[in-house]
This record gives structure tokens, C-alpha cells and sequence, in this order.
């Protein structure tokens, strides 16, 4: 049987027009965002050539470790506002503004005591010591990070995703890229070059989204800080910033561990390989901030239904994308990290790029029905994080320590198999938290939540083949003619056998009502 237009997997037949509304609107948050993950990936092999080719691994590795300090205390003192603010501002009454400024209060005095600390005592973040004095400078980062992630999420509850896109795709990832080229050319910055273009990156993305923050919402008028008003919105918010917490934990606490039973050099490596891996990763985050507010406002509600149709749709779209994106990359893996490191440094670091491209496809069923367990059931979510995390540091040790007591390779290699089981242990825990969310969303909503599509099998299949062709060739050739050609027949299987009417939405402007023409989507 064809996969075309599949069956409604709710099992509540056809959309409504409200339906229909609303896969408009997060297809074109997902299309302009989908833009962004272009111009981030352009932008960010530049930095990872930079990185790789004038810093070199260990100093990849000590930036790397203390990037994971850094943006986890961010994320934590902004305080889950990233998904929680969508509901606060449906559920708020009088000045969105104030409330929006309650939440940068709390970010900026918990993110300015955290940086503060750490200046002070940097070992947390350097625990194998400092390239240079300058780069504990890179606590400054955190307030500037926090903020953003408020800034950006305001803007998302308007449904402006551009401004995402300018400032997370175009100005963050550029800076990056150019400044660490600038600062390893002046003597004075040449050891801290990634640290100084980092905080230089994170301060010209707030800036670009405050330009339109500002534009949108204004100055806070008549708005003075409350403690028990703002001491509620903590307590409240405490589950979903433990939540996000958790679930960037789980991408970054491999490399914490790794640090510990690793060098820089393999913790360099990893993060290479985890850098390339992301780039799908952002298609998943390309959905979140617009399905978050459609969601609430079906919660409301209580259309449970649309939520679920919602959830599938999405999922999937999440799931096509990621998929071919992780076989064009992973397939020619050896030649790709090839590019980012004289003499090969970085190749070892394919097969952890391999299990790396594999979790986040596995993870994408977790990530769509959180964004509706965040709202329904956030302490039960907030349980299964917590779990998944778990299982991934038992499984990430237990490797660990099965490579210490083994001897089936040269010892020299130990690192780069332990790079390669940290990803794996991160592939599995994420798989684990996709089957146990997307089961308790299910029994929430009444409805099944199923993202999975046979046509999936056969566009991989195509690719694989393809892709055996192509790292027959010079590396030259294998990543600028295999990489395309993947892509190209994995694409094409899906949108013959996989997609139906109501997926191809995705790459169509905002339907209007009835025979009106299609609107393109505004100017980024």
C-alpha cells in the first residue's frame, strides 16, 4: 500500500479548517526556520575549520568542556521562560511587557551571581586547566544567553521566528566564525580566541533581538518588581526549567564525563564530531517555539484531538528531515571530518559522529510530545527526563569502564572509542525517552501518537546505496557531488511515498481561506 496521504494517526478523520490554520502556521515557523539551519550550517563550518585548523583539538576541548558549564547555567537562569513564557502570556492579563520583564529580572540577577561565582572560581569550567588568563572571561556569556533565550521566546509567542533566525542562524554563527579568526591573529588573544568570539557572538545575537523585542512589546510602563509576584513565577516555573535543564544535560553530560576519563584531545574530538551532529539537531528546534503557543491555545481549548494530529504531523516532518540530513552527513562522515583538522586529528571522531547523527533522529518523537507533556503533565515529564538522563550517565560510565578493562585495540585508540561510546549512550537513552513520552502523551490525550512512516525505510535505503557509490570516489568528490546525491534520492522517496497533501504544507506559503492564493512568507 502507498504511504501517500496516510491515515489521520489520531483517528479523528479529516482536519478542520482551525486545524488546517494551524499546520499553516507551524509549517511556516518550520520553513523559516528551516532557512536558519541553512545559513547556521554555512556559517558554522567556517568556525569549525577555524577551530580545528589554527586552535587545534586540545584547545577545541578546553572551550568545549567549559561551553557545557557556561550554557547550562544559562539555560537554568532563565528559568524554563524558553517554552514556559508562551503559556504565562496566554494565560496573563494586562501588560505583556511587565511580564516579560519579571522573567529578564530573574534571568539577569541569578545569571550575574552564577558568573560572578565562576569568575571567581573558575575550576568547574577548566578543569584541565586554562588555555589563557582571558578565557574565564567567558562567564560573561551567561547573563547575555539567558536573556536571549527570554528575548527570543517573546518573540516566538508572536509567531516571529525570523528573529530567531537572524539572531541564532546569521549574527551568532558568523561572529563566531570571523572574530575567532580575528582574535588568533593578535598576539594578545591568540590563546583565548574561542572564548572571546564566543561572548562576542552571544552579545551581537541579544542585540539583534532586542532591536525587535523592543519594536514589539516597548518599555514596561508602570512595571516595578514584585517579590511575591516574582517569587511565584519561580516556584511555577522551577519543573520546566529543571526540564530544560535536563534535556540539554543530555546532550552536553557525555562531554562532562568524557572530560573526566578523557584528555582534551578526545574531548575536542567529540565535540567536532558533536558540532557537525547538531546541525540536524536545530530542525527539531525550528518547530518549538511555534508549536509551543499553538498548542496552549488548543489546551485551552481542550481540543485534544487537533493536539495529537498536531504532534504526529510535526513529528514527522521533524523525523523525514532529520533523517536525510544525518545519512548526506554521516555516510561521507571520514571525509567530513577530515576537513576541520591538519592531518586527520579529527577522523577518529566519525564513528561518535555516527551514533551522534542516529540519536537525533531517535529523539525527535521525545521532543514533539514534550512540547505538549511540558503543559499537561510536567512533573511526570519532568520524571522521565530526569530518568533519561540517568540512563544515559549509567550507560555512558558503564562503557567508559568497560574500555578501561578491556584490551582488544592499541591503548592509544582508548580515547576514540570512548568518544564513539558516549555517543552511543546517547542515542540509546534518547531512544528510551521517545518511546516512554510519546506513550504517556498517548494515554493523555486519548489519542495515538505515532510519527512513524514505512516510507522512511525506503528513502534510507535509496540513500545508503547511493552513498555507497559516492565514498567510492576522491574526498573532493565525495563531498561536493555524494553529499548532494544523497540528499537528492533520499528526498525524492519521501515526497513521492511519504508525503500526502497535508505534509506538503511544509513547503507551501500560508494557505488562506478557501481559493485565495497562497502569501509567501515575509523578508527575513
Amino acid at each position: 500500500m502507498s504511504d501517500n496521504a496516510p491515515p489521520d494517526p489520531t483517528g479523528q478523520g479529516k482536519t478542520t479548517p482551525d486545524d488546517d490554520g494551524d499546520m499553516a502556521a507551524l509549517a511556516k515557523g518550520g520553513r523559516t526556520n528551516f532557512f536558519g539551519f541553512l545559513l547556521r550550517l554555512l556559517a558554522r563550518l567556517p568556525f569549525l575549520f577555524i577551530a580545528g585548523q589554527l586552535y587545534g583539538a586540545a584547545a577545541v576541548g578546553i572551550y568545549a568542556y567549559a561551553l557545557v558549564v557556561v550554557e547550562l547555567t544559562a539555560l537554568v537562569c532563565s528559568i524554563g521562560e524558553k517554552r514556559g513564557l508562551a503559556q504565562r502570556l496566554t494565560e496573563g492579563k494586562g501588560n505583556n511587557a511587565a511580564l516579560i520583564a519579571d522573567s529578564m529580572l530573574v534571568a539577569l540577577v541569578f545569571s550575574g551571581a552564577a558568573a560572578a561565582l565562576f569568575y571567581v572560581w573558575p575550576d568547574p569550567l577548566f578543569p584541565n586547566g586554562m588555555g589563557s588568563e582571558m578565557d574565564r572571561w567567558i562567564v560573561l556569556a551567561i547573563p547575555g544567553f539567558a536573556l536571549t533565550e527570554i528575548v527570543l521566546a517573546a518573540q516566538a509567542c508572536k509567531f516571529d521566528i525570523a528573529t530567531t533566525v537572524r539572531a541564532r542562524a546569521v549574527v551568532e554563527p558568523w561572529t563566531i566564525s570571523i572574530l575567532a579568526g580575528v582574535f588568533y591573529f593578535i598576539p594578545a588573544t591568540s590563546e583565548a580566541g574561542l572564548s572571546l568570539a564566543y561572548i562576542a557572538s552571544i552579545y551581537a545575537g541579544l542585540a539583534t533581538g532586542l532591536w525587535t523585542f523592543l519594536r514589539s512589546y516597548g518599555l514596561p510602563q508602570g512595571w516595578s518588581p514584585h517579590p511575591v509576584r516574582i517569587g511565584r513565577m519561580v516556584w511555577r516555573a522551577l519543573p520546566l526549567a529543571a526540564a530544560d535543564a535536563i534535556e540539554w544535560g543530555t546532550r552536553r553530560v557525555d562531554i562532562f564525563i568524557l572530560g573526566f576519563f578523557a584528555g582534551p584531545v578526545a574531548v575536542g574530538i567529540y565535540y567536532m564530531a558533536q558540532q557537525v551532529a547538531s546541525l540536524p539537531q536545530k530542525l527539531k528546534t525550528s518547530f518549538e517555539p511555534i508549536l509551543g503557543p499553538v498548542i496552549t491555545a488548543k489546551l485551552k481549548e481542550k481540543d485534544y484531538a487537533a493536539i495529537a494530529r498536531q504532534v504526529c504531523q510535526v513529528g514527522f516532518w521533524i523525523i523525514a528531515m532529520q533523517a536525510g540530513i544525518a545519512l548526506a552527513l554521516g555516510i561521507p562522515g571520514e571525509a567530513l571530518m577530515g576537513l576541520f583538522g591538519a592531518d586527520g586529528q579529527f577522523v577518529p571522531g566519525t564513528g561518535a559522529l555516527a551514533f551522534l547523527l542516529a540519536a537525533e533522529v531517535v529523539a525527535a518523537t521525545a521532543v514533539v510530545s514534550e512540547a505538549a507533556l511540558i503543559y499537561m503533565a510536567r512533573v511526570r515529564n519532568l520524571w522521565v527526563s530526569i530518568g533519561t538522563i540517568g540512563l544515559q550517565v549509567a550507560l555512558t560510565l558503564g562503557f567508559m569502564l568497560l574500555i578501561e578493562n578491556v584490551d582488544l585495540w592499541p591503548a592509544e585508540k582508548d580515547d576514540f572509542y570512548r568518544a564513539a561510546a558516549a555517543a552511543a549512550a546517547l542515542m540509546l537513552a534518547l531512544g528510551a525517552a521517545s518511546v516512554v513520552k510519546a506513550f504517556m502523551l498517548s494515554r493523555l490525550l486519548g489519542h495515538k501518537i505515532n510519527n512513524w512512516r514505512w516510507a522512511l525505510v525506503y528513502a534510507t535505503a535509496a540513500a545508503v546505496v547511493v552513498g555507497q557509490v559516492a565514498i567510492l570516489l576522491p574526498e573532493w568528490m565525495e563531498l561536493a557531488l555524494g553529499v548532494p546525491a544523497i540528499l537528492a534520492v533520499y528526498g525524492w522517496v519521501i515526497w513521492t511515498r511519504g508525503f500526502g497533501p497535508e505534509d506538503r504544507v511544509l513547503f507551501r506559503g500560508m494557505k488562506k481561506n478557501k481559493d485565495e492564493a497562497a502569501e509567501p512568507d515575509p523578508a527575513l
